[in-house]
This record gives structure tokens, C-alpha cells and sequence, in this order.
């Protein structure tokens, strides 16, 4: 029988105790790209035999790591259909930045967790997934975040990810005890102070709260670093009734839906207008004009982006239309027509992470081809409907 007194002096700072109503909680913070996190979960799980073992993960993130071909279950049209494509482009980001940097210590992102599930499945001790589903973190990240602060967001990680900076040994020293993703968000939180919350003080109260909804009276759990102070704080009071509110995605508010639909109303209004005030003729002029504004330019974004034939096409026909509606963007449309007729084959799912730190990695990999048709097309479309717009409404008061 093991010793239950978790003594604190047997193991390094990185393992905290925690004592709860009947429960006793050996928390300890890795770095998800530390070797020295992963022989530490190991020595932790196999001398204190716990009756249960929390991860910091969801079930998707559990299934990305245990499953060698989980790019099998990722189905692209329906990603595309919901709309995930730039939570799945942010997700994937966020990924290749870690094992940009695990890369450099010989440790994959994740392998301490992974590791902590091997040795709790090696002594038939059950584990239990604590951390809040991944794309309602990144969403939730993504709509708390204004326009500007996703551009500067995404250039953020755009610019790691070409970095070819090597860390010094005093950097990796500080990397091994600290988690990757609170780094990254300590330096943007001045910045981005409402993406960190999302991504570390939610999720901070959301693992406290399924830890201490965990069965069992010895557990051990096993969290990123910067979690650590932010769940020793949360035990110590009941935030229950905080866990709906940030599970919920936030919906869209009534003024940006509003100002959804203004544009194209103020677009059709004012073509409406023309035909009544100049007659057919100038209608139809405009109404020329207005594809011709959005259709080129979101065709353009598709030969930037070297897409399919058929997608530029399908950019160019489908621009003028999303336009006149925010319920889906030009973007949607020829990326759907592109994964239809250029799907990324298996090599391209496994070398995702390595081919984005390289510009050209961009172009030649059809997975991140996608993401450029997506992006391009639908930068045309909406700098067509500018120009298309401003010369309608100009022709409505000329």
C-alpha cells in the first residue's frame, strides 16, 4: 500500500499539494515540452499509485495525441461547412509554434501528458480529461478578441512560426519550467488581455472545478505550469456556477448583426434607387459593376493563392452574392471548392507543422493551400465589396 501523506520534500517545486473537503490533490506543473516533465509525471504516478489521474487535456486534444493517424477523423467539408476553418488555422498555429520549440529541447508538445496516461494505463489506474473542449476555448478566444487584436494575434504567431532565431541555454532552462502557451500569452497579455483570459484564467477555474469533481480521495493532476497558481487560488473558492457562462460561445450581438445586413441592404436600396430614379439601363450598369468589383479581385486572391481552375471560378461567381449576405463569406465557398477538387493527401496532414515555418511550405502543401485560397478569396470579396459599394452609392447621389 502506498504512502498517502504526499510529502512535498520528496519531489521538486514543481509538485504542489493540495488538500480539499476529503480530498488530497498532488498537482504537478510541466512544461509541455519538457523531458524532465515527463520523468516527473512518471515517478509521481508510480511510487503514489493515485486513485485517479487528471489530465489537462479534452477529448479531442487526448485523441490528437494518442492516435498516430488522427488526421483520419478530420473531415475538411464539414469543418468548412460549420465554419472552423480559422479556428482550425489559429489551432494548428498555436501547435506548430510548441513543436517549433520542442523541436529544439528533442521533446514533442504534449509528451508529458501522453506519458502520464501510459503510466496510469501501465497500473490500471483510470484517468480522467479535465480541461474544457479546445474549440470552445479557441472560439471563445477568437470572438472576445476585436478586428485589429486577430490581425495583430495572427501576425504574432505567423512571425514565430519564421523565426529561425536559435534559443540560448538560459531560454531553454526557463522553457523547461514553464508551460509554452502561458509564455506566449504572458507576452501578448498587455496586448491581448481578453485572449488570456480565454486561454489561461477560464481555463484555470475550469480545471479546478473538474478536478475537484474528479472521483476518488488521492489524485494526481497534471497541468501546464501556468496553470498552477491560478488553480491553487480557485480551490479555495466555489466557482461552480461560473462553469456555463465559459462553456458557452458567446453569440454574435445584435449590433454586428445588424450592421451584417446594412451593407447589403444599403447596396441593393441604392441599385433599387438608381433603376427608379435613371432608368434600367444605369441599374444594370451598376449591377455589372458590382460583380465585376467583387468577382476579379476574389478570383485574383485564388490565383494568389494557386488554386484549382474551378475555384477560381467558383470565387469569382460566388463573391458578388456573399457579398449581399453575412451568413457566409466568399472565403467558405472556394475553399469548399477546393478541398473538393485538391484534397491534401496523408503527407501533407503529418507535415503540416514542419512545412508552415517555411514560406513556400505555404504553396507546395495542399492543407495550408487551403487556408491561402480561404484567406485571399476572401480578402478580394471584401475589398471588391468596398470599391463596388463606394461606386454605387457615389452613382445613387451623382
Amino acid at each position: 500500500m502506498p504512502d498517502r501523506s504526499f510529502p512535498e520534500s520528496e519531489y521538486p517545486s514543481d509538485v504542489h499539494t493540495i488538500h480539499f473537503e476529503e480530498k488530497t490533490i498532488l498537482l504537478i506543473g510541466t512544461a509541455h515540452i519538457s523531458q524532465e516533465s515527463v520523468d516527473l509525471v512518471e515517478k509521481v504516478i508510480s511510487q503514489e499509485q493515485p486513485d485517479t489521474v487528471c489530465l489537462e487535456l479534452d477529448e479531442k486534444r487526448y485523441k490528437a495525441l494518442t492516435q498516430k493517424k488522427k488526421w483520419q477523423s478530420l473531415d475538411l467539408k464539414q469543418i468548412i461547412k460549420k465554419k472552423q476553418l480559422s479556428t482550425l488555422m489559429i489551432n494548428l498555429l498555436m501547435a506548430s509554434y510548441q513543436k517549433k520549440l520542442g523541436g529544439q529541447l528533442g521533446v514533442q508538445p504534449g509528451a508529458e501528458l501522453l506519458h502520464a496516461a501510459k503510466t496510469a494505463d501501465e497500473g490500471d489506474i483510470p484517468i480522467e480529461l479535465i480541461d474544457r473542449d479546445v474549440r470552445i476555448t479557441l472560439r471563445r478566444a477568437w470572438k472576445s478578441t476585436s478586428f485589429f487584436k486577430k490581425g495583430y494575434l495572427i501576425s504574432t504567431l505567423f512571425a514565430s512560426l519564421f523565426d529561425s532565431t536559435e534559443i540560448s541555454e538560459e531560454k531553454l532552462t526557463e522553457m523547461k519550467q514553464k508551460d509554452v502557451l502561458s509564455e506566449l500569452m504572458d507576452e501578448m497579455g498587455s496586448v491581448l488581455p481578453d485572449v488570456k483570459r480565454v486561454l489561461i484564467d477560464e481555463r484555470d477555474i475550469y480545471l479546478c472545478e473538474k478536478i475537484k469533481a474528479t472521483s476518488g480521495k488521492y489524485l494526481v493532476a497534471v497541468v501546464g505550469a501556468g496553470h498552477v497558481e491560478g488553480i491553487k487560488k480557485t480551490f479555495t473558492k466555489d466557482c461552480s456556477s461560473e462553469l456555463e457562462e465559459i462553456t458557452r460561445i458567446p453569440p454574435v450581438s445584435g449590433v454586428w448583426k445588424a450592421l451584417g445586413w446594412s451593407i447589403p441592404l444599403l447596396i441593393i436600396g441604392s441599385i433599387i434607387t438608381i433603376g427608379i430614379q435613371k432608368g434600367a439601363g444605369d441599374a444594370g450598369a451598376n449591377v455589372l459593376y458590382w460583380i465585376l468589383a467583387n468577382g476579379i479581385p476574389s478570383a485574383i486572391g485564388g490565383i494568389i493563392a494557386f488554386a484549382n481552375p474551378l475555384t477560381v471560378l467558383g470565387a469569382f461567381a460566388a463573391a458578388p452574392i456573399t457579398s449581399l449576405t453575412p451568413v457566409i463569406g466568399a472565403g467558405y465557398v472556394a475553399a469548399f471548392i477546393q478541398v473538393m477538387r485538391t484534397p491534401p493527401v496523408v503527407k501533407e496532414f503529418e507535415s503540416v507543422g514542419e512545412d508552415m515555418g517555411k514560406l513556400t511550405g505555404w504553396w507546395k502543401n495542399k492543407l495550408l493551400r487551403l487556408f491561402l485560397v480561404f484567406l485571399f478569396t476572401g480578402l478580394g470579396s471584401a475589398i471588391g465589396t468596398y470599391i463596388g459599394g463606394y461606386e454605387i452609392i457615389t452613382n445613387l447621389f451623382s
